[in-house]
């Protein structure tokens, strides 16, 4: 294991990660109007192009990745300026609190609240509140999907545009589907680290780490309910071809780990677990999977869940992909990754039509 991998539990390492990740702030940008900002309590970066506009621009809400420790409104400077440049739209990076100092669920109620006093406001930053988008990469994505179900209900703001979900993790059930069993080895995001860092976020034991990965945190009750959800039946031929072996007998249940997983099974975690009466109710959505992520298959059954219950989806399958090539597209000016270019490119066509 690479010295970084192996040191992800202590301060000094959480600290040294976190000034890893921030990288080199890019030059100054002529072409945008870049201001720091409170959003009741919630540090936020607004980017606002200079062009000139007829009518009001769209609003886009990003969160970054970082598994809820690290990330920050720094470390994503490049990625908010190129999608505030090329789809001439209003962005606002949230710099939600971080975990262990701010323990979970601190990062999503810091998403949500930024989020609603930004559709208030929109008309002050010259944003149409009825074209506000969500976005996230990673983690990122799981706090978007979250934020737009929290949404669905709410009679004090306009309805989401859209929500834009950038390699999600989306439910804790099954660490076998498919992409789990193809890319269990492959870096960033290996099989095991992905259940250790969720353990982290959530401040728990990580002796439990082999039980939960053979599945012993869900009852056959809950077993038989997810299935229509979870099957790997839901996830189209094509990406089985690497090779997929069918689980076997589900592992022997544990209520004690049950008790210890309990939070991982919440929808705010995992959104693909949320109920009918909310998924229905969501807007239209553009998900970007990669081939070689253990959380690929999170997105295609997301995909299929949305589009069971009509709501119109744009899936985005890099081929070459891999975990966080959407991060590192934006220093394409020092390491050139084709796959994470194509996926930014998608991703502000996408944002161009809402």
């Amino acid at each position: 294991n690479h010295p970084v991998q192996l040191c992800l539990g202590t301060k000094h390492c959480i600290i040294l990660l976190r000034v890893i990740m921030d990288g080199i702030p890019p030059l100054k940008d002529k072409r945008l109007i870049i201001k720091d900002l409170i959003f009741e309590k919630v540090k936020v970066r607004l980017y606002q192009p200079k062009t000139s506009t007829t009518g009001q621009r769209r609003g886009v809400l990003y969160f970054h990745g970082g598994v809820g420790r690290f990330g920050s409104i720094r470390a994503y400077e490049r990625t908010c300026r190129i999608l505030a440049r090329k789809t001439n739209s209003v962005v606002v990076s949230v710099g939600y609190r971080l975990a262990p100092e701010f323990p979970y669920p601190a990062q999503f109620h810091d998403c949500l609240t930024a989020t609603i006093h930004f559709m208030k406001t929109a008309q002050d930053y010259g944003v149409d509140p009825a074209r506000i988008i969500v976005c996230g990469d990673s983690s990122g994505g799981t706090l978007a999907a979250a934020v737009a179900q929290a949404l669905v209900n709410r009679k004090d703001v306009p309805k989401l545009r859209a929500q834009i979900l950038i390699y999600p993790f989306l439910q804790a059930v099954d660490f076998n589907l498919p992409s789990y069993q193809q890319n269990a080895k492959i870096p960033v995001l290996i099989r095991e680290r992905t259940i250790i860092l969720g353990l982290k976020y959530l401040n728990k034991d990580l002796s439990a780490v082999k039980i939960l990965l053979e599945g012993s945190h869900i009852s056959e009750k809950r077993r038989q309910k997810y299935q229509k959800w979870l099957s790997a039946d839901n996830i189209p031929h094509e990406y089985k071809m690497r090779g997929y072996t069918p689980p076997g007998s589900p592992a022997p249940y544990s209520e004690e780990i049950y008790q210890l997983a309990k939070p991982f099974l919440e929808p705010l975690f995992s959104p693909l677990l949320c109920e009918d009466s909310v998924i229905a109710q969501l807007p239209e959505t553009f998900i970007l999977t990669c081939e070689y992520d253990v959380l690929r298959d999170d997105g295609l059954l997301y995909k299929k869940r949305l589009e069971d219950h009509g709501i119109k989806v744009t899936l985005c399958h890099l081929e070459e992909g891999f975990h966080g090539t959407i991060f590192l597209a934006a220093y394409s000016k020092v390491a050139t990754f084709q796959s994470g270019i194509k996926g930014l490119e998608k991703i502000t066509k996408f944002l161009r039509l809402m």
